[in-house]
């Protein structure tokens, strides 16, 4: 085959829909919106907005809104709960990739002329190219400090989909963004007793893209059609980001044309741990702890002894680590050793090529692994769209139109 892609999720569908409709010869392997159904917890809602929500296909056919229109849905009020998400997902991959090999790629080696993939099944199968859609699974960010200690005392918010069974108990959760405060949400809706402890100085909240002060009332005396204007332009549809960070990193040709030296910080205003603002009404009963840090941890009696930078102790049931991702792609199980010593990496991240192409020829890496090289959409579904785009255009050597967006 011309080209293997591991991983069925939204970056790796979405590259399948636009390549195929390029009239490129492509299987994709894996298990449709498994880390979506896995990994996440009933109930959840997606942070991104509506719009940011949308799978990639090269037409614009098969957006959220048109799958809602096939089946008859309202939009729902709020943010996109997943749910919805993943059936939507589902919907798009019938649409657009219905023969999705659902084996699982447990070995990836070089060949002289191109890769040869092994299976779950022990089939071996060759492609010209490869590209790693495959997600962020394996990439849990879990610190030292809680090692060795068993999983029914402490485990990662990814580890999860039912917090029922929580119910009535202690639990601690630790981080300030999204996964951490929504988990906490969820926890105590379940029952549980809830406290939420993280490192950053303060609990910080995504705006709700609604002027506010006196902007509010300047925009509200505005004609309808240019209120709309102005906020599109202060919140693009991407939706990765505060403003003015969200327009740095709404192109990724801007963001590989900025110099190294100014990423990092434009990269903590965009990535800076956040909870979306219609969290706050369902955490109002839960304690939120900021500015300190877990010194140790200890196992009593079946519970968890918690020591905090600031001298205080917890004792409780359950710790829930809801600490985010770290990149590493030699986590990648499937990536052999020929591969990855052949793969240059920053930090953990594949260094890429414009077309999302790694040091190793004809191996291309798409979604999260690639914020390093393309800027923080890359983490989101609305990168989908771009790394699709720059992908098929490298593949097929058609000319993509110039500052491509996110979106």
């Amino acid at each position: 085959m011309e080209i293997a892609l591991v991983g069925a999720g939204p970056h790796g569908l979405s590259a399948a829909a636009h390549l195929r409709a390029a009239g490129v010869d492509v299987q994709a392997f894996g298990d449709p919106f498994s880390f979506w159904v896995e990994h996440m917890p009933v109930g959840m809602f997606l942070r991104s907005g509506y719009r940011a929500c949308y799978i990639s296909d090269p037409a614009r056919e098969l957006t959220l809104e048109q799958y809602e229109r096939a089946h008859g849905l309202t939009r729902e009020e709020g943010p996109v709960s997943l749910a919805r998400f993943i059936d939507y997902g589902r919907w798009f991959q019938r649409a657009s990739v219905p023969d999705v090999d659902g084996r699982r790629v447990i070995r990836i080696e070089p060949r002289d002329s191109g890769f040869s993939l092994v299976l779950d099944d022990a089939t071996d199968v060759t492609a010209d190219r490869v590209v790693i859609a495959a997600g962020i699974a394996p990439f849990a960010s879990r610190a030292k400090v809680f090692a060795g200690l068993p999983r029914e005392l402490v485990s990662h918010s990814s580890d999860h989909r039912d917090f029922t069974a929580f119910a009535g108990r202690q639990v601690l959760v630790v981080g300030a963004g999204q996964s951490a405060l929504e988990s906490a949400a969820l926890l105590n809706e379940a029952g549980a007793e809830v406290e939420v402890v993280a490192r950053a100085s303060t609990f910080r909240w995504n705006p709700t893209h609604v002027p506010t002060g006196a902007t509010r009332a300047f925009a509200f005396s505005l004609p309808g059609n240019l209120r709309q204007k102005l906020r599109v332009i202060k919140y693009p549809p991407h939706d990765v980001g505060p403003f003015p960070w969200n327009w740095l990193v709404a192109s990724p040709e801007i963001w590989r044309a900025m110099p190294p030296r100014y990423r990092p910080g434009v990269e903590e205003h965009v990535n800076y741990p956040r909870g979306s603002t219609w969290l706050q009404p369902r955490l109002a009963d839960v304690p939120l702890r900021a500015g300190v840090s877990i010194t140790s941890v200890t196992e009593r009696n079946g519970r968890v002894q918690v020591c905090l930078s600031d001298g205080s102790e917890r004792e409780v049931d359950h710790v829930l680590l809801g600490t985010g991702y770290r990149i590493d792609v030699s986590r990648y199980p499937f990536l052999s050793e020929p591969l990855l010593v052949r793969l240059r990496l920053d930090d953990g991240y594949p260094v890429l090529r414009p077309g999302m192409e790694s040091s190793v020829p004809g191996l291309h890496f798409l979604g999260a692994p690639a914020a390093r090289s393309f800027g923080p959409s890359m983490r989101f579904v609305t990168g989908a769209a771009y790394g699709s785009r720059a992908l098929t255009s490298r593949i097929t050597g058609r000319r993509r139109r110039p500052l491509d967006v996110a979106w």
